[in-house]
């Protein structure tokens, strides 16, 4: 580790979002320290980054992890609607989350930006319709998968730190658009589309590119920002149009058959069904049924108060890179 340099500790370093911060940070003037539970991501094995396996759920590995930093980027999170893992997902979302708030309290932490869910906030239902911002509470009634919950009260954890005297600040992404493990989470859908899937549902949802989500992290990071939160979204698509646009990138055929909602609402039944025998976990949930049958609309305004210079990458360029490095990635060029 460098004398005199700022040490930034990074927890969820091998996931989509802290793997593209790592990417940044090591361009910067710091020493990075990073939590890891898997394997070191290849990419950086040559990196000087210092590693450190554990969990955010050991809290004396955490407390000795976090000796002597600076800033912290928390990260780590489960994202699943797999009502088999809850218990898990709460423990690290909620549980882990009050770790590394308390131990950023006892190493006198400068700064701690916290990556959270627009699943953490409350929602307006207007018909078919959900329009979100900043300003609405999460409520059970409009809220109702049990990782929104767990975000939620994640959330909870961070605001409990900065009235403790935590300066933090939190971004609510909608779904991150980046290269990652294409078999799980919102990647996923690069794989259908280069898959050529047919279908779609009339949904639609926010999007908004990786990179941007760590750009904004950094610039909220350097700045005096504190005990604020901020939707962050690029764009509003329909799913057939994002299905699209994801397949034209890879040169494949878009989605056209429409999968309506009682074709939804039997396919979730019987993936619930084949997960009981096959153990793993199922394509689609009553959750994710319905939130791709519905249109969710969120603003995204309140950062350029905050961050006036700030501007989203187009929605279009991002996917063309995107599908680009997956092509990379899976060598199916």
């Amino acid at each position: 580790m460098l004398e005199n340099k700022k040490t930034v500790f990074v927890t969820g370093s091998s996931g989509l979002v802290g793997s593209h911060l790592i990417k940044q940070l090591v361009q910067q003037d710091c020493n990075i320290r990073a939590l890891y539970r898997g394997q070191i991501p290849a990419e950086f094995k040559n990196s000087i980054i210092d590693w450190v396996h554990g969990d955010i759920l050991d809290v004396i590995a955490l407390e000795e992890a976090m000796q002597q930093v600076d800033e912290v980027y928390h990260c780590a999170a489960i994202v699943s609607f797999d009502p088999a893992i809850k218990m898990d997902m709460f423990k690290t979302n909620i549980e882990g989350t009050a770790n590394v708030v308390n131990v950023a309290l006892d190493v006198g932490v400068k700064k701690m930006v916290y990556v959270s869910s627009v699943a953490a906030i409350g929602r307006t239902v207007k018909g078919t319709n959900i329009y979100v911002d900043e300003t609405q509470n999460w409520t059970k009634e409009t809220n109702k998968s049990n990782y929104s919950k767990s975000k939620y009260l994640a959330e909870l954890e961070v605001w409990r730190g900065i009235a403790e005297g935590l300066p933090a600040v939190m971004v609510n992404p909608v779904i991150i658009l980046g290269a990652g493990d294409w078999t799980k989470g919102s990647a996923a859908m690069f794989k259908s589309g280069y898959d050529e899937f047919p279908w779609y549902t009339n949904g639609s949802g926010g999007y908004v590119d990786v990179n941007d989500v760590v750009e904004v992290m950094m610039q909220l990071m350097q700045s005096e920002i504190s005990a604020q939160r901020f939707i962050l979204c690029a764009a509003h698509k329909t799913y057939k149009e994002i299905f699209t646009m994801i397949a034209e990138g890879f040169g494949k055929k878009a989605p056209h058959k429409n999968a309506t909602p009682l074709m939804a609402a039997m396919v979730w039944r019987l993936e619930a069904i084949k997960s009981k025998f096959s153990g793993k976990s199922p394509l689609l949930t009553r959750e994710t049924a319905a939130t791709a049958l519905t249109n969710v609309y969120f603003e995204n305004k309140k950062l350029f108060k905050y961050l006036p210079s700030f501007q989203y990458l187009p929605l279009q360029q991002t996917i063309n890179r995107v599908c680009g490095e997956m092509e990379d990635k899976y060598k199916i060029k």
